[in-house]
């Protein structure tokens, strides 16, 4: 018998074997300074591409000015305990109302984190008699929160709706069976490629297969649709979305996310969600926070414009300089570049160091072997200064990359 920690010792995992290599660079690297499209790292100021402050409401001094007074009011413990006990309050209550009239639906539930949430919710709608349907892209919460299904599920082709059809009639077959329903899910936006969900041709099915959807609209919410109020609205679907879900992470640069749809569904994943019903509340300046954010969601659409300002200035300098961004059609800027681990490492190490330009590295095992994306993140704190200076500096990078150069570096980092 085999001592349980054997296995840590030998097998580190697809990025913990990067891990000597990579610590406190390229994982867990350290950025400070105010939240900005300029901040430290490793003692240099850099162009930041890597935080989701979409609309640059991080350090407004409005959000400031309201977190801090709801911080002095109620401190950072107030409500104790969990909502079904002790941590219930007017304002979460005014949070979701205000987050169901946004996005149009009867009722919003609040959780306090987007990834806790999901999981939680994927394992409250669903039995074992029932069958899910995701798209294989999807995120890790929502990856996560199939793995506790206990019943069957399938997994289409990313975007592919003839895969979704053919896993649609499995479904269908086996939740005859089963005598159950069908869950599918799929993103707003897909935070790798930056592809919006093909939602209205999902749900142009629900006339064929009978199933209820779910969205995870992390990256949409605040950033696509008329007054940024989402992907659903953007394709002009939101009411062929059954449940909707928003964080306050990105656009909201916060704490916490929600769930909208019908009173009677949102009901349940009160009474159901085990991650809300043993969990803390969100503090009170995490709630009064998000309620003056998504005001000025509603009330400022020039930070959602100065947002698009930027992004289209990029993707468009990048595309014309020659380089790969996909099929994005939203926001998130991926350049597909291609090369190895190593290669990747040494070349963002030339570009955070030589160029001044900080953006996330994407590599397997998140995308296939062979290819490297630079993420990049436009907010609406972004210039066309910075812009200007990140496409120079990706165009120096990619001739090294394909010269060789990277290749020599990243074999004596091994």
């Amino acid at each position: 018998m085999k001592d349980l920690f054997d296995r840590i010792k030998d097998d580190k995992g697809p990025l913990g074997k990067w891990s000597k290599q990579a610590e406190g660079y390229y994982i867990f690297p350290k950025l400070e300074g105010n939240i900005s499209n300029r901040m430290i790292f490793n003692g240099k100021r850099v162009v930041t591409w890597s935080i989701n402050d979409y609309l640059g409401l991080a350090n407004h001094p409005e959000v400031i000015k309201a977190d801090g007074e709801a911080a002095m009011e109620h401190g950072m413990a107030y409500p104790m305990g969990a909502r079904m006990m002790s941590g219930h309050t007017k304002y979460h209550e005014q949070l979701e109302q205000e987050c169901a009239e946004f996005v149009d639906k009867d009722a919003a539930y609040l959780v306090n984190f987007g990834y806790q949430g999901m999981v939680s919710a994927i394992d409250a709608l669903v039995t074992k008699n029932d069958v899910i349907v995701y798209d294989m892209d999807t995120h890790a919460c929502i990856i996560d929160g199939v793995r506790l299904h206990a019943g069957k599920r399938f997994v289409y082709r990313h975007n592919d709706i003839t895969s979704f059809e053919k896993n649609m009639q499995r479904a269908t077959r086996m939740a005859e069976k089963t005598g159950g329903g069908i869950l599918v899910i799929s993103e707003g936006v897909f935070g790798m490629r930056g592809e919006q969900g093909r939602l209205a041709e999902i749900i142009a099915l629900k006339e064929k297969y009978n199933f209820r959807l779910l969205v995870d609209d992390a990256h949409g919410f605040g950033t696509l649709g008329e007054g940024g109020r989402g992907t659903g609205f953007e394709q002009g679907v939101q009411d062929g979305i059954d449940v909707y879900f928003a964080t306050f992470a990105k656009a909201m640069a916060g704490i916490g996310a929600f769930f909208a749809g019908d009173k009677d569904v949102i009901q349940f994943l009160q009474y159901n969600m085990r991650s809300q019903m043993f969990a803390k509340s969100l503090p009170m300046a995490m709630v009064k926070g998000a309620l003056k954010r998504l005001d000025m969601i509603r009330t400022m659409p020039e930070l959602k414009d100065k947002l698009w300002e930027i992004t289209n200035a990029l993707q468009n300098g990048l595309r014309n300089a020659g380089f790969d961004l996909g099929t994005t059609k939203t926001c998130i800027t991926p350049v597909f570049l291609k090369g190895e681990i190593p290669e990747a490492m040494a070349m963002v190490h030339d570009l955070r160091e030589n160029h001044g330009i900080f953006c996330s590295i994407v590599v397997y095992p998140v995308i296939p072997k062979g290819l490297i994306i630079l993420r990049l993140i436009p907010t609406a704190a972004h210039t066309l200064e910075d812009i200007e200076e990140t496409i120079t500096a990706f165009s120096a990078i990619r001739s090294k990359l394909e010269s060789g150069v990277y290749k020599e570096i990243g074999a004596k980092m091994l």
